[in-house]
């Protein structure tokens, strides 16, 4: 059986966005727990010149789900940078696992040859779908999820490489 575009991409983000979800559940409990401001955290910057936690779970959300949905509409675009508080944050991130489910094996594996267009500003640079989800979305997707993963744990909260993997699709 050859690898097909729905497993490298939505068995992927599911995946990861569970993990995500995991994370997100141990940094509050461990926030909570001593005394560190969730609204701290959501501004939390590994660096000045970085966009803040808020951005790097919006981001992970943006480059699945709405990475699907720019497939199917054939445009992608930046997101939107909201004033998302650590529960909206977490529920976005749920939210995409449950809007994932959408996207059928056979729907995803549709997309296959299908022209889009990522599009910031003045700048539209052309893909396939295939292209866009592995060489653009999915890079993207797991450097927004590794600095989230970061900065979670940046401010203490014990988690480790099986939080961030999540659950592997065995061969069971």
């Amino acid at each position: 059986m050859a690898l097909t575009l729905y497993d490298a991409s939505v068995g992927t983000y599911k995946q990861i966005l569970g993990a995500i979800e995991g994370v997100l559940n141990k940094g509050k409990e461990h926030c909570e727990a001593n005394g560190i401001d969730l609204s701290e955290v959501v501004e939390t910057r590994l660096i000045d010149d970085m966009l803040p936690f808020r951005f790097q779970v919006i981001s992970v959300a943006h480059h699945s789900l709405g990475a699907m949905k720019g497939v199917e509409a054939g445009e992608f675009g930046p997101p939107s940078m909201g004033d998302q508080d650590y529960g909206a944050l977490q529920s976005l991130v749920s939210e995409s696992l449950v809007g994932l489910e959408e996207y059928t094996e056979d729907k995803v594996n549709g997309f296959m040859g299908k022209e889009m267009f990522f599009k910031m500003g003045s700048v539209s640079m052309p893909f396939i779908a295939e292209d866009f989800l592995l060489t653009f979305s999915l890079p993207n997707f797991y450097f927004h999820a590794t600095t989230t993963y970061d900065m979670i744990r940046m401010k203490g909260t014990t988690i480790g490489k099986r939080d961030f993997i999540g659950r592997p699709r065995l061969n069971m």
